[in-house]
Order: structure tokens, then sequence, then C-alpha cells
């Protein structure tokens, strides 16, 4: 078996979300289609769901890259892709961090728990963090993804297979994507 070594450069794929949520399970149903893909070795892909104090401490395995899958409203069209480079920062972790509350952690709130447990332990958080993002249509009670949720899901899977073979090009180009069938 031919793992990466734990110096090399490895990427994480984290889907988050609570498919209880109707279109908040994106991050859930795009890394679940995701995993069925032939992928770069570097590459590890899970389904985190709500369970973002796992994410956190996973992280601490070391990976260079984090790509988060996750439902993102900005106010677009239901079903419109979002590719967004979180700004890593090398300040320390925020004094204000919220208390833990494991169905309620958002993609900051990790980070921000993340960087308190390097801190902590002389880890090194990953260098790169990218959130790839679907706006929602409805995240009310209910399960199953709405239409434009659904429809953009495979078109997730290619920008980010594109992104894990390709590296920083993808992003520009897929910053605003629109989601097609």
């Amino acid at each position: 078996m031919n793992l990466p070594s734990p110096a090399g450069p490895r990427t994480l794929v984290a889907g988050i979300g609570n498919i209880f949520l109707a279109d908040d399970g994106f991050g859930v149903e795009t890394v679940r289609r995701l995993a069925e893909r032939q992928l770069p070795e570097h590459v590890e892909v899970v389904d985190i769901g709500v369970r973002g104090v796992h994410l956190a401490y996973q992280l601490l395995d070391g990976y260079d890259t984090l790509v988060l899958v996750d439902a993102t409203a900005r106010g677009e069209a239901p079903g419109t892709l979002y590719m967004i480079e979180h700004d890593v920062g090398g300040g320390s972790p925020s004094p204000g961090i919220p208390a833990l509350d494991g169905h309620r952690m958002t993609p900051d709130t990790v980070l921000a728990l993340l960087g308190t447990l390097c801190a902590g332990t002389g880890a090194e958080p990953p260098r790169r963090v990218l959130v790839v993002g679907c706006e929602p249509a409805s995240v009310d009670e209910g399960i199953g993804l709405s239409a434009p949720v659904s429809d953009a899901v495979p078109e997730a899977v290619r920008l980010i297979e594109e992104l894990l073979r390709n590296g920083e090009q993808s992003v520009a180009k897929a910053s605003t994507a629109e989601a097609s069938t």
C-alpha cells in the first residue's frame, strides 16, 4: 500500500451540514458522491455532518489544504456554487471563541477551535482553506435537497475534482459559477 508520507502535502475534503435541514445537507451529499470517484492519493474525503469538533481534532493530524463543502447563503439564486478562499491568516485565535456546541459549529468556529488546539499542541493548521459552497433554497426541517441544489451537486463534484488536480487555477475560474445540468 502506497500511503502519502506524513511530511508530504495532504488534502482533506470535508462535507459539512445537517441532512435533516433540507439543503443544509449539500456538503454531506457532495462528499458522498466525491468519495465514489477516483481521486489523487494525497486526498482524504470525509463526511463530517454536524461533528465540527471531530473535524478540528482530525485536522491536528496535519493537512496542507482543507476543502470545506457546505451550504453557503450569500444571496444568489439557489444552486449557485461558490469557491471561496478562507483567509487563514497567521494571527492568534480569537479570544471570544463561543462555547462548544456540537450541533452549531460553523466552519469559522471550527477553525477558531483548531487555532486554539494547534497553539496548545504545537500542531500546524492547514496552510490553505477553501470553501465550496452552494446557495440553499431552504434550510427548514426536511430530508432531501431542493431541485436546484440537487442539480448543483454533480457540478460541485466536478469543481472539487478540478481543484484537486489543478490547484489554484480553479479557484479564480469557479468563484461564482452557476450550477449546470
